[in-house]
């Protein structure tokens, strides 16, 4: 399973990483839209594909909805669990605007918790 971290303060984005490298979820780091853009076409362009991506709401630039769109053009069975240390969406009407979000939780959640999401969402895909 592969999952793309896109989140802007990396040293958040590395312990996130870790936690799921232990539980064999091979995960990549984006700091940056540009980068997450960057690594969702190089899988495409690799013939591969990330099952899930933990994206940041609050990325720099304001770009993480556009980035969740795209995301579903490249990798449409990707699913996208969101972070984010603001009360921004806290009514749960993100799901209304990303056909592709499955969860929405605090920046401060306990990364094994976040990996056992991760590892849920990236082998329990399916078309909705």
């Amino acid at each position: 399973m592969r999952t793309l971290i896109v989140e802007g303060c990396a040293d958040l984005g590395i312990v996130w990483q870790r936690h799921l490298l232990r539980l064999g979820v091979e995960a990549d780091l984006a700091t940056s839209h540009a980068d997450a853009v960057s690594a969702l076409e190089d899988a495409t362009c690799a013939d591969a594909t990330y099952e899930v991506m933990v994206l940041d709401l609050m990325l720099e630039g304001g770009a993480a909805l556009a980035l969740s769109d795209y995301a579903s053009y490249r990798h449409p069975l990707m699913q996208v669990i969101f972070v984010t240390n603001s009360v921004f969406f806290s009514d749960g009407s993100i799901f209304n605007h990303c056909a592709n979000a499955r969860a929405f939780l605090p920046t401060g959640t306990p990364p094994e918790d976040l990996a056992a999401m991760v590892e849920h969402y990236g082998t329990n895909r399916q078309v909705i």
